[in-house]
């Protein structure tokens, strides 16, 4: 289905408050913001805190701030309000238990009262047998009123005949057997709703039409169903994607702590990006198109893209994609963005008010993939590190130690002789250049050097021309000089 109603699409986002944003959570948030923003929908935010036991206090505003930074605004939700609120399940408790007491009033969920004793004997005999531990419907035939003053849970009554069928946009038709699905706990004996019961209530009182998750969810979908058809209630449009891996035997892992969106930021990696990149993790467009705006995944997303097969995680991939982004920004923004990791590592470029951020940056921009690269780019203008003249040798170069120290004097004398006001980076190009014919060598026999002498490095933002501009002329030949003393 890929032609929907776009005057009554709704879709929602429903993480757990239980830690950081994982990958595997946000992929679903932008599938489920694509689908409601190509069809002029509505995406909802709904916060399923019901699991006490794994709930992390101050996890809601790490969701509120992923969303955020992402663009994935919602139009509903715990801090909007909206005409189907409360957005939060724990604020909802009494609707669950409303809705439950309904199902145990129609014969379609009962009461049970098994103790935990009981349940642990049961499914420790069931594996002795070979078997997958199940409930074994103990209380499904009680009076409804008995017992009540005992602790207790609601169950589904699940059909022990007949099958159950559900459709799903990516996997097509599925049925499953009614005897193999278990008679799935509603409430807990605390009064709180299990995940099952709670988000096909949520989703139905909220409107939701398409429903975004992972296929992990594949197994539920019959009993969510069959819930479902007790209320008389029209499903949703279900969309379960591939989970994404570590490899091809391993899930991104929270515990592993590879999986983490903010993680990913600390690391260097733009918004846009990761964005990007997740975008393709189980969703293929059409064309040879990599990089997408977020204007862009809205107008050429579609469910005939997603596939089937498990999607493997590629760091490099991610880390290239970051890099096109990088060089794809314009000047202005790239120095927007690296100035403050510029100045992480170079005290200079934050008391120098002169600092030609300009020159740099045109320098460093294509040699970045990493917001975190730059550090270790610029540690050199601050204060020359500590080097080994062995980085004067260089075949490719037709660079040695002696034509190097060479080289470096006669560049001393020149360099001598421009004005300060000259160190521009147009001005010092132009002469370097008339040097390099004067002495009858190669470019590289000449700038080569002069790079080491500048940063202590054979690779650096730049050659030799920008390193000038950036040190300024009395730096740079008090550099050289260190240069030719060391050879």
């Amino acid at each position: 289905m890929n032609n929907f109603n776009k005057s009554s699409v709704r879709t929602r986002f429903a993480p757990s408050p239980t830690g950081f944003m994982h990958l595997g959570n946000l992929r679903t948030a932008l599938y489920t913001y694509l689908i409601a923003m190509k069809n002029g929908g509505e995406f909802i935010l709904r916060i399923e805190d019901t699991d006490r036991e794994r709930y992390v206090e101050g996890a809601v505003d790490v969701i509120y701030n992923t969303l955020k930074q992402c663009g994935l605004n919602w139009s509903e939700g715990p801090d909007k309000g909206g005409n189907y609120g409360p957005y939060v399940q724990s604020e909802r408790i009494e609707i669950y238990k409303d809705y439950a007491m309904q199902l145990c009033e129609q014969g379609k969920a009962y009461y049970c009262f098994c103790d935990k004793e009981r349940m642990e004997a049961l499914h420790s005999a069931q594996r002795d047998s070979g078997l997958t531990p199940h409930y074994d419907r103990h209380c499904r035939d009680l009076e409804p009123t008995e017992n009540l003053k005992e602790p207790y849970v609601i169950r589904q009554k699940v059909p022990i005949d007949g099958s159950t069928t559900f459709i799903d946009e990516i996997y097509g038709e599925i049925t499953v057997q009614n005897s193999e699905l278990d008679d799935q706990i509603l409430i807990k004996s605390d009064g709180m709703p299990t995940y099952n019961f709670a988000n096909v209530i949520d989703d139905h009182t909220m409107a939701i039409t398409h429903v975004v998750r992972g296929n992990e969810y594949l197994s539920s979908t019959p009993k969510y169903n069959l819930l479902y058809a007790a209320f008389g209630w029209e499903p949703p449009t279900y969309i379960h994607v591939e989970q994404i891996m570590r490899d091809a035997t391993h899930k991104l892992s929270k515990r592993d702590g590879d999986a983490y969106f903010e993680d990913f930021v600390k690391a260097g990696y733009l918004v846009s990006a990761i964005l990007n990149y997740i975008a393709l993790l189980g969703w293929a467009p059409k064309g040879e198109q990599e990089l997408f705006s977020m204007e862009e995944l809205i107008r050429e997303f579609s469910l005939s893209g997603i596939s089937k097969s498990p999607a493997v995680f590629d760091p490099l991939k991610m880390k290239a994609i970051n890099g096109m982004y990088i060089r794809a920004m314009s000047i202005e923004e790239f120095i927007d963005i690296a100035k403050p990791y510029i100045q992480m590592e170079c005290k200079r470029a934050v008391v120098d008010e002169n600092f030609d951020f300009k020159t740099f940056c045109l320098a460093l921009q294509p040699r970045v993939e990493l917001l975190t690269d730059i550090p270790p780019l610029v540690d050199f203008i601050d204060k020359l590190p500590e080097y080994d003249i062995s980085l004067f040798e260089n075949k490719k170069m037709k660079t040695n130690i002696d034509n190097s120290r060479e080289i470096l004097t006669q560049l001393s004398e020149f360099l001598a002789a421009i004005p300060a006001e000259g160190f521009f980076k147009q001005n010092l190009h132009d002469k370097l250049m008339d040097f390099v014919k004067q002495v009858g060598l190669k470019n590289g026999q000449v700038l080569f050097p002069l790079r080491v002498a500048l940063s202590g490095k054979t690779m650096s933002p730049g050659g030799g021309v920008e390193l000038c501009v950036i040190l300024g002329k009395e730096e740079s030949l008090n550099r050289i000089k260190k240069a030719i003393e060391k050879l």
